[in-house]
């Protein structure tokens, strides 16, 4: 029986999200990483219930890069919630459903969902299992989630700039502030050591600056 990579993923705390914006929310980034990322989509993100969605995905490789897309869509559209996220890894027994997540039992499913109810009992957002590097990983998201969980969604439209940008002055252009200001603004919220961090958790070897 093939294995597949399983995507889930919840609001934290949605009962004290506003449900209009919630919904608006969910639909709008699931269409939006749908479209950016469907070379590697086997059965499209859906929501499956108010507050999450699951989906299919080709490799570990693909969830970990659609995780930290999702995490800068928030950050530059402020839906006004957060997401837990599980990638799972585990046999499909029916048919892969490749235009819709539902109507699919296995035990790679079942897993993801075991995980995910696990993960809401604990202070973590993240949890990856079904890569040989399953630890690592888990690590790299708690020093992760240790940076941007610190961030002040004020500051989100200036975070958005440097993960676009990374130069302190362009950015410091972009928001009208002296470049001093935005050089000091980029050491304070660790653009780079959360650049660092992307690169690791992706496998990306370009340099930081």
């Amino acid at each position: 029986m093939k294995h597949y990579t399983v995507f889930m993923a919840d609001i934290i705390k949605s009962r004290e999200a506003v449900q209009k914006n919630m919904a608006k929310g969910l639909n709008a980034v699931t269409r939006y990483v749908n479209a950016k990322m469907k070379q590697g989509i086997l059965s499209p993100l859906t929501v499956t219930l108010g507050d999450e969605f699951q989906g299919v995905l080709s490799s570990t490789q693909t969830g970990l890069e659609m995780i930290l897309c999702i995490e800068e869509w928030i950050i530059e559209k402020q839906p006004g919630f957060k997401l837990r996220y599980v990638l799972g890894f585990g046999p499909i027994e029916t048919p892969i459903n490749h235009t819709i997540a539902h109507g699919m039992l296995g035990a790679g499913l079942t897993r993801t969902r075991e995980r995910l109810n696990e993960l809401k009992k604990t202070e973590n957002r993240f949890s990856v299992s079904g890569s040989s590097n399953d630890h690592l990983l888990n690590d790299l998201f708690v020093l992760y989630q240790s940076i941007t969980d610190d961030w002040n969604p004020k500051d989100y439209p200036v975070i958005h700039d440097f993960i676009r940008y990374n130069d302190y002055k362009k950015v410091a252009d972009r928001q009208g502030k002296t470049w001093s200001q935005m050089w000091k603004r980029k050491k304070t919220l660790k653009i780079k050591e959360y650049n660092i961090l992307k690169n690791l958790i992706t496998g990306n070897e370009h340099p930081v600056t």
